[in-house]
């Protein structure tokens, strides 16, 4: 995208914006985190969550007024919201669903590229149950063949098949106990990885074929990267081949497929002779972390 300036926001279509905005968030989780430094891992990743989260609201506050906003930083998240209770979101044709900061360990180590920003817009009027209209998903700390840092839209072309066993991105730090009976079943190669944005995005660049996760994640955390999938003409659904639904009065979304098209159906039926079950999607008010 050409250079854009603050003032020049406005006049962006949607994709265009939410590529702009996570561009933004990433030029300034870059500089806070070389300015901070790594000596307090848990300082950068809070200050990084926050800073990132309010500049990323205060832009849509600014340039998108009429939308809502679903932030992973905002207070009552992950709330799941009761029968007759209401979030704004809840009434609005337009919300963004936005991760400021996916990959808060990555992002605290040094040396580590695989953490992203994810900038997703759910439109109720553009489906029955609403659809993913934009989506991009920032990788501030990897970088294009012209130096600028790597921002994925929906325009990703589908990536040409690889020879060699089926390659699945796996979460480094907590991988679901059934992925790794899943990748025995068929053979496969896990390659472990960062983010969830990091994961799918692997996916629509062909680094892998394949992202399998349940057990806990939410609409933040694929909302974004799902967007970016599809538009590369991806399979993405959850672990059973239902439809990933987005707005929901329950943030939760605990599990996950994203995979090359043609692997969609071997990849479903293999799941299923696993015997996960199908995480429950109700969430507490308690807090806690995005799951990759």
């Amino acid at each position: 995208m050409r250079l854009v300036t603050e003032d020049d926001a406005g006049r962006l279509d949607d994709q265009q914006f939410a590529q702009w905005l996570a561009g933004r968030a990433g030029e300034a989780l870059t500089a806070l985190r070389d300015r901070q430094g790594f000596a307090d891992p848990r300082a950068l990743k809070d200050a990084g969550d926050r800073a990132s989260h309010e500049l990323m609201t205060a832009a849509l506050a600014r340039w998108r007024p009429a939308d809502a906003v679903l932030s992973e930083e905002e207070a009552d998240s992950r709330r799941a919201w009761a029968d007759g209770e209401r979030a704004p979101r809840h009434d609005a044709d337009r919300v963004w669903i936005i991760d400021p900061l996916d990959g808060t360990r990555e992002f605290s180590e040094a040396g580590r590229d695989d953490w992203a920003v994810h900038v997703a817009l759910w439109q109720r009027s553009a489906a029955p149950d609403g659809a993913l209209v934009a989506g991009a998903v920032g990788m501030p700390a990897r970088t294009t063949v012209d130096g600028d840092q790597l921002i994925l839209g929906t325009t990703c072309p589908t990536p040409k098949p690889a020879d060699g066993p089926i390659r699945i991105a796996v979460s480094r730090s907590r991988p679901p106990a059934f992925v790794g009976e899943l990748v025995e079943l068929l053979g496969a190669q896990a390659v472990p990885m960062g983010s969830a944005g990091v994961k799918v995005c692997a996916v629509v660049t062909g680094e892998v074929d394949a992202y399998v996760h349940a057990g806990g994640q939410y609409e933040w955390d694929s909302a974004a990267p799902v967007a970016v999938a599809l538009g590369a003409g991806m399979h993405a659904s959850r672990i059973d081949g239902s439809p990933l639904r987005y707005n929901r009065a329950d943030p939760r979304l605990p599990d996950l497929l994203v995979c090359r098209p043609e692997l969609a159906d071997q990849l479903l039926d293999a799941i299923a002779r696993t015997g996960v079950e199908m995480p429950a999607s109700t969430v507490t008010d308690t807090p806690g972390g995005a799951f990759g």
